[in-house]
């Protein structure tokens, strides 16, 4: 088989690489020359572990290839993907103007029967749009050829993306016909030989899945975090309560960890857009919307207790931070907590070194020169520093030479957004440390 992926980017990019690991022949679209040009040799957008690997050996076979002309890719194509982007617009809806776009360029060089998968994150109704949009170019032509529209939300967690896409929970289909059916199972054979379950359903009920599922455990995690915070006020750890109620089958202990806030390209876009849609259909979900609210507290949580410790004056303190991406294994900043903890620094007056093992960079282009001193080393980051702020959950932040430590830093002061240290165990090591909804246990 044959199929063209458009758009280049995170979901794109690890899903082409994937379909050619099982043997399709896989084109990568995208506007972007810059982007083509460097994939073309060998040098990846976006950070995720075993994906540039991947991707040179489905190069070197023959089965993977990168390229600016959507026209030409699709001339002998079985599928079309698209993966572009759909931002939030201001009011929470999905920004659909780049998957319409796409969707009207295959109109306008489709020349054989296909279909045209929306792999995109996008709301429920989009796949008779992009229907609309395709037949709308062929209306222009004066051609009848036959296409159908299909939803196949993709379920990849980043850090994880590879084994997500090869050994999935579940493969969910949207489609409308039995001959987009037909291609859909051909083309996903290779993961049902291995029991991976594929579930076929109508389109709607497809595109609604994706966001439902992301709601659900953002839910899961605001009400952790929730919890957490009550956990501080009555005396509890919340990492007693998460085991005593993820040990619950019914419940599940997965996406129950407190900490700052969850982040990404996924949550807090899916759960704004699956509020809008709700909206506009005059059903207004409260529990999601309650979950949002908790979210954007949540971010500011640990600043509260920066705040507070230091009598509300952070003017000329100095701190290190560990972490900068949303979660380990990827360099995505979107919507990470580490955003508006910097934020809030700066605009108190407070001065910062910090280390993230592969967003600095990302964390530069969005903050801007010159307001947070980047450096190579984690340990680099905590000279002269006053307290250290854990921002995202690394493994080499799990065990550190807390020796080396506190000869570094001005003061043993930690604030563990992440709950990745036992604070029993850093009282015994003369740290003032503090966790989320954990009780503290400081000398």
């Amino acid at each position: 088989m044959r199929i063209s992926i458009v758009g280049s980017g995170y979901v794109g990019l690890v899903s082409g690489t994937c379909f050619a690991e099982t043997g399709i022949t896989v084109t990568c679209v995208d506007v972007d020359k810059n982007k083509i040009d460097n994939l073309n040799k060998g040098i990846l957008p976006i950070y995720e572990p075993g994906l540039e690997t991947m991707i040179e050996r489905n190069v070197e076979k023959g089965r993977l290839f990168f390229t600016t002309s959507l026209k030409d890719s699709i001339e002998k194509s079985d599928a079309v993907f698209i993966a572009v982007g759909t931002p939030p617009d201001e009011d929470g809806s999905a920004d659909l103007q780049y998957v319409l776009a796409v969707a009207a360029e295959v109109g306008r060089h489709i020349d054989h029967y296909m279909v045209v998968v929306t792999k995109s994150t996008v709301p429920i109704g989009t796949a008779k749009r992009v229907k609309a949009a395709v037949q709308a170019e062929l209306d222009k032509r004066g051609v009848d050829i036959q296409f159908d529209v299909a939803s196949n939300p993709e379920f990849l967690k980043e850090g994880d993306a590879i084994d997500d896409f090869l050994k999935p929970d579940r493969i969910v289909v949207g489609v409308e016909s039995e001959l987009a059916e037909k291609t859909m199972r051909r083309l996903y054979k290779p993961f049902t030989l291995n029991n991976h379950p594929i579930l076929f359903m109508d389109v709607p009920s497809a595109e609604l899945t994706k966001y439902a599922a992301n709601s659900m455990l953002a839910t899961k995690i605001s009400f952790m975090n929730d919890i957490a915070n009550l956990c501080e006020k009555v005396g509890a750890d919340v990492n007693n309560v998460r085991a005593g109620i993820g040990s619950d089958s019914r419940i599940g202990s997965k996406f129950l960890y407190a900490g700052i806030g969850y982040g990404g390209s996924c949550f807090p876009k899916d759960v704004k857009a699956l509020i809008r849609t709700s909206d506009d259909y005059g059903h207004s979900l409260e529990i999601l919307k309650a979950v949002e609210d908790v979210n954007d507290r949540q971010k500011s949580f640990m600043f509260s207790k920066i705040l507070a410790h230091y009598n509300g004056d952070l003017k000329g303190k100095r701190f290190a931070i560990w972490g900068l991406s949303f979660k380990p294994n990827t360099d995505d900043m979107r919507e990470a907590p580490a955003l508006v903890m910097i934020d809030k620094l700066l605009d108190a007056g407070a001065e910062m070194k910090a280390y993230d093992p592969v967003a600095m960079e990302e964390a530069e282009r969005r903050l801007g020169p010159d307001k947070v001193t980047f450096v190579d080393d984690q340990y680099e980051a905590l000279i002269d520093a006053d307290a250290l702020i854990i921002m995202t959950e690394w493994n080499e932040f799990r065990v550190p030479k807390f020796t080396i430590v506190e000869k570094l830093m001005k003061s043993k002061v930690i604030f563990d957004g992440r709950n990745i240290y036992d604070p029993k165990e850093m009282a015994e090591f003369g740290y003032t440390y503090f966790g989320v909804g954990r009780m503290t246990h400081n000398k």
